[in-house]
């Protein structure tokens, strides 16, 4: 049994990245029988963003990937409580004071105009990237510069600190990566992260180490993003006396031009591919094919199929295209996925907002079937079964097609053809309604388009719409002769 987690920050709106990261947090929990806890990692006062947290709960909830303890739209479960990390100041401080008895961490007392003016110089004098390590720290304001006596006067007086990590000297971290492999890295190329800041709140790097030890996870997965601060976080494991969790940092969400996935480049957040109809079968499947391969050409997996399937050792190092036109492709094998049935279930409560009719309609499962191969999102079947509710607009403009090689003139005698072909069909259906207009095409020496086309666009009044064989069956007789007849009467005026 396994113990994942995923641990937004309620910043924004839930990133698609970030529902990959907690997709794949959820689908190693489930392979391995174990447990998917959420937690909320809300300790960046200034960035945080009313709303956000009940937007990452919704869209969990909408993913189907709820969590199995921690925080839940019905409130906090588990026995690890509490799961905000804004609640957890007290567990950070008694971690900050073990690491300072160590000597694994230490006050600084530099303001922000020293930082800066310390970066400056050093990039004056070439250093290109500065940073608040084991060469710059003996030249600042520090507890390891300045006296006991000097550290209590400062902290007694009121004055500001950050309390920073103490990178070892000539120290090579070894760690392994579940995606990545073993890696190593000098200690030399770590800064001094800041631990604990100056408004008493922790940063990242200590409170995810001390809440995943006191959680018990056993398997961090997250982005690539966080791969530079994992020797932070080895050190930290180390100087607590911990043992570490395994570590997999998943590739980057890349846009179709190799560069980062932002909001610069369109939409970014779940939220937005809600609001435009991908369902959530879909987003997930996607978003499961981002960096990670099955092993062979299958492309359409439902979640419980993931779970099945899932492994690290199947994840890639590189990037993975965001690509949007393969969205809409699954998004379309999706739907015609489902059963007629299901198909009209999901659609049903749609087209009735427009069409109240259309709730008890005994019909409405074979009018959804006409439309399932045709459509992308949900929303466009109002408009595609509005003939069914609605009696369209002959438009003649519509009714003569220039592809199709049928003039205005045309249209009166072809129409008057298919009312007196259909009048005399006993058995309607789609068969022998098509075995009909056929021959009626070829003995007035037409093509078949251009008897067909007129009738489909009486029908539906619409450019784009299902077969007119399919239409004329569902319709009716009467219904299809009706509509014709109509249309023949205005035609001829």
């Amino acid at each position: 049994m396994s113990r994942t987690r995923f641990a937004p920050s309620p910043t924004g709106m839930l990133h698609v990245g970030g529902l990959r990261t907690a997709l794949f947090n959820y689908l190693y929990a489930k392979k391995n029988e174990g447990t998917f806890i959420l937690r909320i990692e809300d300790t960046d006062r200034e960035r945080y963003e009313e709303g956000t947290e009940e937007n990452i709960l919704k869209t969990l909830d909408w993913a189907k990937l709820n969590p199995d303890e921690g925080v839940t739209l019905e409130g906090e479960k588990g026995d690890k409580k509490p799961y905000h990390q804004s609640e957890r100041l007290d567990v950070y401080k008694k971690a900050i004071d073990k690491l300072l008895e160590s000597k694994n961490a230490y006050y600084a007392f530099d303001t922000t105009e020293e930082l800066n003016r310390m970066r400056e110089e050093e990039k004056k004098a070439g250093n290109p990237a500065p940073k608040y390590d084991i060469s710059m720290r003996m030249r600042m304001k520090n507890s390891l510069t300045l006296s006991e006596e000097e550290v209590k006067n400062k902290i007694d007086a009121g004055d500001e600190y950050v309390i920073r990590l103490k990178v070892p000297d000539n120290h090579t971290v070894k760690v392994f990566d579940e995606i990545r492999g073993a890696l190593e890295f000098k200690s030399s190329s770590i800064d001094d992260a800041v631990l604990l800041k100056s408004d008493g709140f922790p940063t990242y790097h200590l409170a995810n180490i001390v809440d995943d030890n006191a959680m018990d996870i056993d398997m961090v997965i997250r982005g690539e993003e966080w791969l530079p601060s994992l020797p932070k976080h080895v050190l930290l494991y180390e100087a607590f006396g911990w043992n570490m969790p395994k570590f997999a940092h998943v590739p980057l969400l890349l846009n179709p031009s190799g560069g980062k996935l932002s909001k610069r480049q369109g939409d970014v957040s779940v939220s937005d591919f809600i609001e435009r109809g991908y369902l959530p079968e879909v987003m997930i499947n996607f978003l499961a094919l981002l960096g990670w391969n099955p092993g062979t050409t299958d492309e359409i997996f439902s979640l419980d199929e993931l779970i099945e399937k899932f492994s690290l050792d199947r994840v890639q190092k590189g990037g993975a295209i965001f690509d949007t036109e393969k969205l809409d492709w699954l998004q379309g094998q999706w739907i015609r996925k489902f059963t007629p049935k299901e198909f009209a279930e999901r659609i049903q409560p749609i087209v009735a907002k427009e069409f109240p009719d259309a709730r008890k309609d005994s019909k409405f499962v074979e009018k959804a079937q006409l439309i399932q191969d045709r459509i992308t999102f949900f929303k466009e079947a109002s408009e595609m079964l509005s003939f069914f509710y609605l009696d369209p607009k002959v438009d003649l403009e519509l009714i003569a097609s220039k592809k199709q090689k049928v003039t205005k003139d045309m249209v009166a005698d072809i129409v008057s053809m298919l009312i007196e072909t259909l009048e005399k069909i006993s058995t309607w259906n789609e068969e022998t309604i098509k075995e009909s207009i056929i021959k009626l095409a070829k003995e007035k020496e037409l093509k078949n388009g251009q008897v067909l086309w007129p009738l489909r666009a009486i029908l539906t009044g619409l450019p784009y719409s299902p077969g007119a064989f399919e239409v004329a069956e569902v319709l009716g007789k009467d219904e299809t002769l009706k509509r014709l007849a109509k249309a023949l009467e205005l035609v001829k005026k």
